[in-house]
């Protein structure tokens, strides 16, 4: 297994993202995984909110390379439950999680942007909790693999299984931007994948629990994120348009 690219090897592989981005529409979640950790090694890590998705990644990946890195971004605010996943993930598959925390604690984020930020500016809030964190734990690598899906939002539509990541200034690596929900929910029992309790409750998403509500009957999967606002996304996850190809 390789240690992983180089600075100046990470420039080439950008350059062949295209071409890439082209062959992995046609390669399972596993031979994309496979991809990944030959090409960048220890320079590659999962990023993990224990969604559904997010577990059948982490399984699929344990069964590709036993040793994977996951990190996770504890933004302090999260459910009991999906702390409590993130202690039956590190035991089931012998890990330890790499828990990416904020700059400032909750206290000291009240003090500078007063009580409540989510409330009143959630963009701001997700800024300082998610993004920042994210921003600096992507400086420590070469690429990364999220277990986003096409048909989760508008914004992710786009996603490529292999892309380049324009925001945050690496690859980015999406194994199952093609599969569908019921594809998901089908792994997690075929293989007896733990999961987040809450999804048992109405919580198909789930992220903080200021800005997580349970769904009604009829709603979105992810109406419960950010509700009253027009917000569907942390901001973590702003895809590039595919780059057009001339004929």
């Amino acid at each position: 297994m390789k240690e992983g690219v180089g600075r100046k090897e990470a420039v080439n592989i950008r350059e062949e993202i295209p071409a890439l981005r082209t062959a992995a529409e046609g390669w399972s979640p596993t031979q994309v995984l496979q991809w990944a950790f030959q090409t960048f090694g220890g320079t590659v890590a999962i990023s993990s909110a224990f969604g559904a998705e997010g577990m059948v990644l982490i399984d699929i990946a344990f069964r590709v390379h036993e040793n994977l890195r996951v990190f996770t971004l504890d933004t302090d605010f999260l459910f009991p439950e999906t702390y409590s996943l993130m202690d039956r993930v590190e035991q089931k598959y012998g890990i330890t999680i790499e828990r990416v925390s904020p700059l400032l604690s909750p206290e000291e984020q009240e003090r500078a942007f007063g009580a409540a930020l989510w409330r009143r500016d959630p963009d701001q809030c997700c800024n300082v909790r998610k993004v920042e964190p994210l921003r600096r734990k992507l400086g420590e690598l070469q690429a990364w693999i999220t277990s986003i899906r096409r048909d989760q939002t508008p914004a992710r539509a786009s996603a490529g299984k292999i892309e380049w990541d324009g925001k945050f200034g690496l690859v980015k690596i999406n194994p199952l931007a093609d599969w569908s929900s019921k594809q998901v929910w089908q792994y997690i029992s075929e293989h007896d994948v733990p999961y987040n309790a809450l999804h048992d409750r109405s919580y198909p998403s789930v992220g903080c629990t200021h800005c997580t509500r349970a769904v009604g009957p009829g709603e979105n999967s992810r109406a419960g994120r950010w509700a009253g606002y027009s917000k569907t996304e942390c901001g973590l996850h702003e895809i590039e348009p595919a780059p057009e190809t001339q004929g």
